[in-house]
C-alpha cells in the first residue's frame, strides 16, 4: 500500500472525480459546513501529491483529543496506537487537557515534526480553525473524530457517533420512567458539538412532554467541574427529577453531588457508555438511570480504516456514523461492565 506510484495513486482518484462531476452537499447534523463528493476526492489527490512524492517505508501520524484522561479517549487512542503500529507505522499523541490554545500550540509541534496526517477531535470547534488553516497550508490531511471542527470542509472525512439519538434516546427513556414530567437539569458544554448535539436530541426527546429546565450550565464535560455545578444547583433545585450530563464523565459528577446531597428519587443520564457508568447501571441501587451508549472502539477502527485508505488515494466518504443506543439497568448485562462495547 505504501510503496504505490504517484501515478497509480493519482488515476485510483481522478477517476471518482470524472465520474461524480457536480455532487450534492449534505448538512451535518451540527450544521457544519458539508463536504461534496468531489471536494473529498480533490483532497486524496492532494494527499496522493503530498504523501507519496517518493516512496515512504512508514508513516508519522498525529493524534490528539480534547481530554485525553477522559476514559472514552483512552481505549479511542489506544485502539488506533495498536492498529497504526501493527502496519509498522507512528502515532505522536497529545492532550490539551480541553485547552483549545495549548491544543493549537500541539498541532503546529506536530506539524514540525513532519507527521503525514492528522486524527483530530477538537477541544472547541470553532477556536481549533486556526490549526486547521495551518494543517491545510502544510498539506496534512485530517480525520475529524467524535466532534466535528465547526468546518468541515477543511477535513478528509468524519466519523463518530450519532450524538444527535445519544441524547434523544436518553430523553425517550425520561418521558417513559416520569411521565407526569417535572424540573430538570442540563449539564451541556456549549463548545463542544457532539455534546451539543446530544443535549438538542434530548430537549428534542422531552418536549412538551411537561418537562422544565431549570438550570443548564457548561459543565465542560468533565467530572469534577459538573460535581461542583450540581452541588450548587441541588440547593436551590433539590426536587428535580432528571439531571442529563452531555457524557458520562459528567453524569458521575452530578451523581457524587446527588449523593452527597442524599437525593434518593432523581434520574441521571449520561452519554458514553463507559464501564463506570455500566457497573452503576448494574448494581441495581443507582441514581444512575440510563446512557446513550456509544463505542470508541468503533470509532478508532472506522477512523483508521479511513485514513489508511486516504493514504492509499482512495475515495473516502464525507461521513461516517456511528451507531448509538441506549444503555439501562434493563438491558447493562448484555453489554458488560468489564470494557467498552
Amino acid at each position: 500500500m505504501k510503496r504505490k506510484m504517484l501515478s497509480v495513486l493519482l488515476s485510483m482518484v481522478l477517476l471518482p472525480v470524472m465520474l461524480i462531476g457536480c455532487g450534492s452537499k449534505e448538512t451535518s447534523s451540527s450544521q457544519a459546513p458539508a463536504n461534496t463528493a468531489d471536494a473529498v476526492a480533490e483532497k486524496a489527490v492532494d494527499t496522493a501529491k503530498d504523501t507519496v512524492g517518493s516512496e515512504k517505508e512508514s508513516y508519522v501520524f498525529g493524534y490528539t483529543c480534547m481530554d485525553g484522561t477522559n476514559p472514552f479517549f483512552v481505549i479511542l487512542e489506544k485502539t488506533i496506537r495498536e492498529k497504526v503500529e501493527a502496519n509498522g507505522d507512528k502515532l505522536i499523541s497529545t492532550d490539551p487537557a480541553n485547552d483549545v490554545t495549548l491544543q493549537i500550540t500541539q498541532i503546529e509541534d506536530m506539524i514540525s515534526q513532519g507527521i503525514d496526517a492528522i486524527f483530530l477531535n477538537p477541544a472547541e470547534a470553532e477556536g481549533i480553525l486556526p490549526a486547521l488553516d495551518q494543517l491545510k497550508e502544510a498539506g496534512i490531511p485530517i480525520i475529524n473524530f467524535d466532534t466535528e471542527v465547526a468546518d468541515l470542509d477543511y477535513v478528509v472525512s468524519y466519523a463518530g457517533s450519532d450524538n444527535y439519538n445519544a441524547g434523544k434516546v436518553c430523553g425517550e427513556d425520561l418521558v417513559a420512567k416520569c411521565p407526569e414530567g417535572g424540573d430538570v437539569i442540563i449539564l451541556d458544554s456549549p463548545t463542544m458539538n457532539s455534546i451539543v448535539d446530544r443535549t438538542n436530541g434530548f430537549l428534542d426527546a422531552i418536549k412538551d412532554k411537561g418537562f422544565n429546565i431549570v438550570a443548564q450550565q457548561d459543565a465542560k464535560g468533565n467530572l469534577e467541574v459538573a460535581m461542583g455545578i450540581t452541588e450548587d444547583l441541588l440547593q436551590a433545585h433539590g426536587d428535580v427529577v432528571a439531571i442529563f450530563g452531555g457524557n458520562d464523565p459528567t453524569a458521575l459528577g452530578a451523581l457524587a453531588a446527588a449523593n452527597a446531597a442524599g437525593l434518593k428519587e432523581v434520574k441521571i443520564y449520561g452519554v458514553d457508555g463507559s464501564p463506570d457508568i455500566k457497573a452503576e447501571l448494574a448494581s441495581g441501587d443507582s441514581l444512575i438511570a440510563g446512557t446513550g451508549a456509544q463505542s470508541p472502539i468503533n470509532i478508532a477502527n472506522k477512523s483508521v480504516e479511513i485514513m489508511y485508505k486516504v493514504m492509499a488515494g482512495e475515495k473516502v466518504d464525507a461521513r461516517y456514523p456511528v451507531e448509538t443506543f441506549l444503555i439501562s439497568a434493563d438491558n447493562v448485562n448484555e453489554y458488560g461492565t468489564d470494557g467498552w462495547q
